[in-house]
């Protein structure tokens, strides 16, 4: 009878260990399998993220060579007509964030700056010139200045920034949804991201 009870006890002890290191082996192969599908997510919203936005403006540029005390004078104007294409960026790929297993804990840590680029498309129209003050180089580099300045102040004024932003909000938005569904949590700053709306708090520049 004692050996039948401590061959019951021994098969119980055998049993109740190796469910434990079963466990524990398919937990730790769970974990692993989470954290690459996670990596394999932010690696995919880790492309480029654009918004495109285009705009058109007229000016008219003048310039006068005056000799004389300004008897004379060689005049040269144009109207000039600009249409655009402007484009916001987040190369994502410079996004740094660290993977804390243990705790579950998706860490961003730094998200890149947005890049503005610009690209003008420039024509002159009623173009007048003399041969003593023709249009040169150093012209189409002051006009191609102004075009930028006028176009930078034309998207400060506008919602295209903040366009950008909704779309980045869109990207990181995927890690959020899938850290969540896994019970994991997302940080940013070392805040919890508990909804989207947390996305929004101010980029490290």
């Amino acid at each position: 009878m004692k050996k039948l009870l401590l061959g019951l006890l021994l098969g119980v002890i055998v049993v109740l260990l190796w469910q434990y290191f079963f466990k524990k082996e398919e937990d730790h192969s769970k974990l692993s399998e989470n954290t690459t599908l996670i990596e394999q997510e932010i690696k995919n919203v880790g492309k480029l993220v654009v918004t495109e936005g285009y705009f058109s403006e007229i000016l008219t540029y003048q310039d006068a060579k005056k000799y004389l005390n300004n008897w004379i004078s060689f005049d040269k104007k144009a109207l000039v007509v600009i249409n655009a294409e402007a484009t916001i960026s987040y190369d994502l790929h410079q996004l740094r964030y660290e993977i804390d297993e243990p705790h579950k804990v998706v860490r961003l840590l730094y998200i890149p700056k947005e890049e503005l680029k610009i690209y003008p498309k420039i024509q002159y129209y009623d173009i007048e010139e003399s041969s003593f003050n023709p249009f040169t180089a150093e012209d189409h580099n002051k006009i191609h200045k102004r075009v930028i300045e006028l176009i930078s102040r034309k998207i400060e004024q506008s919602s295209f920034r903040s366009n950008a932003q909704n779309r980045l909000l869109t990207e990181l938005s995927k890690i959020f949804i899938l850290t969540h569904s896994m019970g994991w949590i997302l940080e940013y700053t070392d805040i919890p991201i508990e909804k989207e709306s947390d996305l929004l708090v101010p980029i490290k520049k």
